[in-house]
């Protein structure tokens, strides 16, 4: 088992590339299962969760392989057959994306069992709106055992599905299963992630018929048969938008590569109102801290545009050296607070009250070994770690290589004291 070490207390400075959305690559990958025929994605991660997600696909008969190394490379997925429609628990369990696969195996071979699903312990996260759409596009699903067993017969047809509250995962699936239905779909209160609008790119690069991308009502028109294609895979907003406050907390001065500042959605305009300068260049965003402590900075998350719930993490973290008292609101995921023991034994003060938690920012936070909860805390635990003095050491870092591709490797080109360990 790896453990990060982190002697803190050095601003960071320099440059960060950013990867490849690990939010974009999953369904992108499911995806591949809608056609016969290569589906090429370039400059994607390599992660723990796209190497759970190979497993799956192969496990479905999809041929999965990545190519080259640095800007080109890249996967392919190349499902010519679907010689299996059973995605089973051992797999499925290790990584909640992987229940997506549901969509395309019933579109394209109009039968499907997928073990429920796993992953981070952040919140409840029911399927229940997968299955409901799904059943209003003709399916008959059963639950039983762990399983959901659907079938088709004859395929999918178009419906209009109204999802009651926004979910990205529900909107991806029942994007991806309306591309090859019968007629049209129209779904209603449709997330409008920039991951969302990647894979329905994509989509329409394979010849899908797919308008209202980045709105609330998205319409599906369903083709018969979807080619391969070639598709970039959109920059990493939440890696930025840690990195970000990681070169924020430690009073760096640093750029991202690759990214635009509009992808962050409100994580901007709240860094700002906490001290830090933002500045958009060509191809990539300067980020400055704060010249003293930052500024206390109330946050809620909500659906894209607004601030990330991937991010309320983070940016707890630059708020416990704060000058004054946060509020910082989780709306969207019901557990999403587990790093919060985790900050305490770096010296934070935080108390929670329901949704809430109410940071009181401290003048110094102090090295300590700690422990990963998820995947999005493990990122936090990195920037207390950089803020603290002396020396923290993070446990259970298989969280952090889920959805941070070399992190180590990056800090320490911008010249963070950051390093891994097997013990």
């Amino acid at each position: 088992m790896d453990e990060i070490i982190i002697e803190g207390g050095v601003a960071l400075t320099g440059e960060i590339a950013i990867s490849g959305s690990k939010n974009a690559v999953l369904p992108l990958m499911v995806a591949g299962l809608l056609s016969a025929e290569k589906l090429i994605l370039r400059g994607t991660p390599r992660l723990a969760d796209t190497q759970t997600l190979a497993r799956v696909l192969r496990e479905l008969g999809a041929e999965v392989e990545e190519f080259g190394q640095g800007p080109g490379e890249g996967l392919s997925v190349h499902t010519k057959d679907l010689s299996c429609t059973r995605a089973p628990y051992e797999l499925v369990s290790k990584m909640r994306a992987s229940f997506w696969v549901l969509g395309p195996l019933l579109a394209r071979a109009h039968e499907a069992q997928v073990s429920l699903p796993g992953g981070c312990a952040i919140g409840t996260r029911p399927v229940d709106l997968y299955l409901k759409g799904l059943e209003a596009m003709g399916a008959e699903i059963d639950v039983a055992s762990g399983y959901v067993n659907a079938t088709a017969k004859g395929g999918l047809k178009g419906a209009r599905i109204d999802l009651p509250f926004v979910s990205v995962g529900a909107t991806h699936v029942l994007m991806m299963a309306a591309t090859l239905a019968k007629g049209t779909t129209l779904i209603t209160n449709a997330a409008t992630e920039p991951e969302v609008v990647d894979v329905g790119t994509c989509l329409m690069a394979m010849g899908a018929n797919i308008e209202g991308l980045g709105t609330r009502n998205l319409t599906i028109t369903g083709v018969d048969r979807l080619s391969g294609a070639e598709h970039s895979v959109s920059r990493d907003r939440i890696e930025a938008g840690a990195f970000a406050l990681a070169i924020a907390a430690t009073h760096g001065d640093a750029r991202l590569t690759g990214i635009q500042e509009d992808v962050l959605g409100a994580l901007a305009p709240a860094m700002r109102l906490a001290g830090c300068e933002l500045h958009q260049e060509a191809d990539a965003m300067r980020i400055i801290g704060p010249k003293g402590r930052a500024i206390a900075t109330p946050v809620t998350t909500e659906p894209y545009p607004g601030f990330a719930t991937d991010l309320q993490a983070p940016f707890m973290g630059l708020m416990c050296g704060a000058d004054g008292v946060s509020r910082i609101r989780e709306t969207i995921f019901e557990n999403r607070f587990m790093h919060v023991q985790e900050l305490v034994r770096l010296g934070a003060d935080i108390t929670l009250e329901g949704d809430t938690a109410i940071v009181t920012g401290v003048a110094q936070l102090q090295g300590a070994p700690v422990m990963a909860t998820d995947l999005r805390a493990s990122a936090t635990l990195v920037i207390a770690g950089l803020m603290a003095k002396g020396q923290t050491r993070i446990s259970r870092v298989y969280h952090l290589d889920r959805g941070y591709e070399r992190i180590e490797e990056k800090l320490s080109a911008a010249g963070a004291h950051i390093w891994r360990e097997r013990v």
